[in-house]
């Protein structure tokens, strides 16, 4: 008995350590500023931004869930009447792209929030993008079903992330596009290699995903070195 009070005790006097909200090493201070540099020059910001924005009317409500710098909602803002909100869990991010929106001219949202619990209203938006960091997520199911919720009726999200099995020709031609000096390739060919592949969901794991949220489904289009994944709520 007496030991059972200790233990009680002492449960009470160390609460449960909340789940961290990402895996991965936290992109904060330096790290988050050396990945803003370094993915800033890349063209694929305004291609996926042009992507997103063929599929939206005048005046869409788009959100971008971790969008880091902001790079891509920054080009999405400049295309047309669009309601951009970027949330992230980095407060360094949120920092960058607030200040990269300002120097750009654009309206852009920057919230800090985490994806699995998100800071909006039910049916807030049209659309949603998450690119290149939906691997990240420590709860992706949770994830899921936050867009489902966050969506209007009709509303689509799309996942835009690497594939778990890309070639070694095809990474080379994605860090070659990156234009990246000899140093910052060298620390980004073994990321990819050692850290973001690994972390990478096949097709397969994100139907099962799907089947187990709010959404039920998704279509999948295959890239060299990614995937594109669509979420629609109906």
């Amino acid at each position: 008995m007496a030991t059972n009070q200790v233990t009680n005790a002492q449960a009470a006097a160390s609460p449960v350590r909340p789940k961290k909200a990402y895996r991965g090493l936290a992109m904060e201070g330096f790290i988050a500023r050396w990945y803003a540099r370094n993915t800033k020059s890349r063209g694929d910001h305004k291609e996926s931004a042009e992507l997103v924005a063929a599929q939206l009317d005048a005046g869409a409500h788009v959100l971008e869930v971790a969008p880091g710098p902001g790079f891509l909602a920054i080009e999405l803002a400049k295309l047309g009447d669009f309601h951009v909100v970027g949330l992230d869990i980095s407060r360094s991010f949120v920092d960058i792209a607030r200040k990269n929106a300002s120097d750009a001219g654009v309206v852009v949202t920057f919230e800090h929030g985490n994806a699995s619990s998100m800071p909006f209203a039910a049916g807030s938006f049209h659309f949603i993008i998450c690119k290149a960091a939906f691997k990240n997520f420590a709860e992706p199911v949770e994830a899921l079903n936050e867009m489902h919720r966050v969506l209007k009726p009709s509303g689509h999200a799309l996942i835009v992330d690497l594939r778990p099995d890309p070639s070694s020709e095809a990474i080379h031609a994605e860090l070659k596009k990156m234009g990246l000096g000899w140093l910052n390739s060298l620390v980004t060919r073994f990321v990819f290699k050692y850290s973001l592949i690994k972390r990478a969901y096949s097709q397969e794991q994100f139907r099962q995903m799907a089947s187990e949220s709010a959404f039920r489904t998704c279509a999948i289009k295959e890239g060299l070195i990614g995937l594109e994944v669509t979420f629609s709520k109906t």
